[in-house]
């Protein structure tokens, strides 16, 4: 839910083979780690999520949690590689909250027993909510969690990918979820993957999560997954199969499409958010916050980006997995992305790793000319590189799926951002 600064190049030591101890970074940094505690495991069986497969990909069995030893390594390390006043810690899965309530005690009590004077500890937990009770609300609230809940618009559209693993709808189960989230106090917000359905009804998601859930932040994910993410890691697809921009293959839903049926149409995507942003505008600027919105809006000012997907360079977003292994990104939890494992090497020296650094320059510096010619560049910065599944109009490989989406997006919010920055700026 929350995304820390761009990876600057640090040096650090190597671990201590005389204690079979990781040695402690040689400098610290500003970084952020998904923890996955419990690794792909779910009670929900999202038709279009990503990180299922990973129960195959990387062999886990369901049921898998955490050991307390490494949960603790985790912990005590993420503390001692941070150099800020504020430590956020957060929590994903799978579905996190089947580790149970004691799980979660032991994870504050731990973040206690490490703390250095002088640092705060908050902590993120990203919930399908079907499982939350008065007492993990009451929790939740006591111990300053906030608290990221997944859905996707009203009962037809969320139910449309979004269902239990009985092939039951999940709709009625989230709501009450929020419903105690609301009844404690629990500070919340809302992430809605944005697919092939949803994304052609803008208005009715918005003023959903809006007017019935109370939704005052926002998060619009857009789904985009290759037809092949089960089994290839990103970045490694063959040039010569990646369609070009605006070709058939270009779109779900066509027999050669370089992505899965329930991927967003990258026109529907411009379409989405451009509707989105109208309604925002219009009755919610300064009241709800929406990611992309208020990220295009520190960038059209010359801030950075306030998301990893829309800034220059990408890597200070790592993954854990439930054994130790850390991957250079939480989309990027395949073989080839491994940076090690924190019982052999510290978190803060793979975090600020020759290699990790080359994973996240390589944002930029792999851009298409059409990217960098593009006169959205500098709010776009070619979206995520997992979303690289195209072809220039010129045939250059490495194109974003969302290309045309995007730039239709800020062609038709321009105009508007200018009037924000305007204002903010009197």
């Amino acid at each position: 839910m929350r995304h820390a600064d761009d990876i600057v190049p640090m040096r650090f030591v190597r671990s201590r083979a005389a204690t079979g101890e990781p040695a402690p970074p040689a400098q610290k940094g500003r970084f952020h780690v998904m923890a996955k505690p419990i690794g792909s495991t779910c009670n929900v069986d999202c038709a279009y999520c990503f990180y299922l497969h990973k129960e195959q990909l990387l062999d886990q069995h369901r049921g898998r949690r955490m050991a307390p030893s490494m949960l603790e390594r985790y912990i005590a390390q993420y503390i001692e590689a941070q150099n800020g006043e504020k430590i956020i810690f957060s929590w994903q899965g799978g579905e996190p909250t089947m580790l149970g309530l004691d799980f979660f005690r032991d994870i504050v009590a731990l973040e206690k027993k490490h703390r250095p004077p002088g640092k705060r500890i908050e902590n993120d937990l990203q919930t399908n909510a079907t499982l939350l009770t008065d007492e993990w609300c009451e929790f939740l609230r006591d111990d300053g969690f906030l608290v990221g809940v997944s859905i996707d618009g009203p009962r037809g559209l969320h139910d449309a990918y979004r269902l239990d693993r009985k092939g039951q709808s999940t709709f009625d189960d989230v709501m009450r979820g929020i419903g105690l989230l609301k009844k404690h106090g629990v500070k919340f917000n809302t992430l809605t993957v944005v697919n092939r359905q949803n994304a052609k009804q803008p208005i009715d998601v918005y003023r959903f999560l809006r007017d019935e859930v109370g939704s005052a932040y926002m998060q619009f994910i857009p789904c985009v997954e290759a037809k092949d993410f089960r089994t290839v890691a990103p970045q490694h697809w063959p040039a010569d199969a990646m369609p070009r921009l605006g070709a058939p293959a270009a779109h779900p839903g066509h027999a050669d499409s370089v992505v899965t049926d329930w991927s967003v149409d990258p026109d529907d995507w411009g379409y989405f958010l451009s509707r989105t942003f109208d309604e925002w505008y219009r009755k919610d600027l300064g009241r709800v916050l929406v990611n992309l919105f208020e990220t295009a809006v520190a960038q059209s000012m010359g801030m950075p980006s306030q998301i990893c997907i829309t800034a220059e360079f990408c890597g200070k977003a790592l993954a854990i997995e439930h054994d130790g292994t850390v991957y250079s990104c939480d989309h990027y939890v395949y073989p080839e992305f491994e940076l090690g494992n924190i019982e052999t090497d510290h978190l803060g020296a793979m975090a600020f790793s020759e290699r990790q650094q080359t994973f996240g320059y390589g944002k930029r510096d792999n851009l298409p000319k059409y990217c960098r010619e593009c006169p959205y560049l500098s709010l776009c910065w070619g979206e995520c590189p997992k979303n690289r599944l195209l072809r220039t109009p010129d045939g250059e490989p490495g194109l974003n799926y969302l290309c045309s989406g995007i730039k239709t997006f800020h062609r038709h919010v321009g105009p508007r951002l200018r009037e924000i920055v305007g204002a903010l700026r009197v």
